[in-house]
This record gives structure tokens, sequence and C-alpha cells, in this order.
């Protein structure tokens, strides 16, 4: 594994060697253990930017008045 240039104490690969049910699961879709974990944190990371995208607006919108009076 490496470590991570900004984070010697963290790497930016993960080990999962200790997750059997990845393994069969990689197995089964026909792809590589990290090709899965890839799609999983790509996909978290997508419906989290979308959660927060839409609290952002929510918030906007709550204080659109605010907002418009500060100018931003």
């Amino acid at each position: 594994m490496r470590q991570h240039p900004d984070r010697p104490d963290r790497t930016d690969r993960l080990d999962f060697a200790d997750r059997p049910d990845l393994a069969d699961l990689a197995d089964a879709r026909g792809v590589s253990v990290d090709d899965l974990v890839d799609e999983a944190v790509r996909r978290y990371v997508d419906l989290e930017t979308t959660r927060v995208t839409h609290a952002a607006m929510r918030l906007a919108l709550r204080h659109h008045g605010l907002l418009k009076r500060l100018g931003t």
C-alpha cells in the first residue's frame, strides 16, 4: 500500500483482503474487488453530493430574503 503524501499515517488504498464477502460479490459480478469498491465509493459520493446540494438549496430558498440583503 502506498501512503498518501499529505497524510503519512494514512494510505490511499485500502486493504480488503480480510473481507471475503467483497471478493465473493466481485467474483459474482465479474469485476475486481478494487472496481467494486471504486463503484461503491463513487455511488456514495454522488448520493452525498446530491443530499448536500438539496440541503443547501433548501437553506438558500428559506433564507432568500436575507441572502439578497447581504448581496449573496
